[in-house]
């Protein structure tokens, strides 16, 4: 084992059900790992002895589900490697740092992909690898100096206020079919108004 291995992680964001974390523990037998665990009305935790450090795994009890919290440095090769598959299998966010030979590896990851690597030595930093962006900048440009949005906005307005009145019209003539299909019309309007976010 490299006796300079070092591996933090920080900022996680990673969601659980109880069966991934029992077969973390699981796992973590497997390999040997003295250990033990403990459960409140709040949180799981699990506290891992590797060498003469103890780590605590903290998992927060949401409403039906766990989240991990905490930054963790991480000196077992092993343990490090369960984490990330964890961080992997539940598709969850995370900033990796790697510390090895006076060098630092930046990992970025989201949904349980790396999306920007960098490298530090010193002062220096280079960008190994960064995931092209789904939309350009220049495409977000466009969408911001658009005014389609504006435009279909009024034209939204009107046809709301029609099918309003059409509504109206079927409630005073008692058009039980005429108001199922206008109140239909008017949640797919309300809809679409949700989505202008006016």
């Amino acid at each position: 084992m490299n006796k300079s291995h070092e591996v933090e992680y920080c900022n996680l964001e990673l969601r659980f059900e109880r069966r991934q974390i029992q077969n973390l523990i699981r796992d973590l037998i497997q390999e040997g790992y003295s250990l033990y665990w403990s459960e409140t009305d709040v949180q799981f935790l699990i506290s891992i002895r590797t060498g003469r450090k103890l780590v605590k795994l903290k998992f927060q009890r949401m409403k039906d589900s766990y989240k991990m919290v905490g930054d963790y440095v991480i000196r077992d090769e092993r343990l490090s490697e369960l984490l990330e598959k964890l961080i992997n299998d539940s598709r969850g966010h995370a900033v990796v740092k790697r510390m090895k030979d006076r060098q630092i590896v930046i990992e970025s990851i989201m949904f349980g992909e790396i999306i920007r690597l960098v490298e530090v030595s010193g002062m220096e930093h280079r960008i190994i690898y960064q995931k092209k962006p789904l939309v350009t900048m220049e495409e977000m440009i466009k969408a911001f100096q658009s005014k389609r949005a504006e435009e279909r906005a009024l034209v939204l307005r009107y046809e709301l206020d029609y099918e309003l009145s059409v509504l109206h019209e079927a409630l005073e003539a008692e058009d039980e079919a005429a108001v199922l299909s206008s109140k239909a019309k008017l949640g797919e309007l309300r809809l679409e108004m949700l989505q202008l976010e006016l």
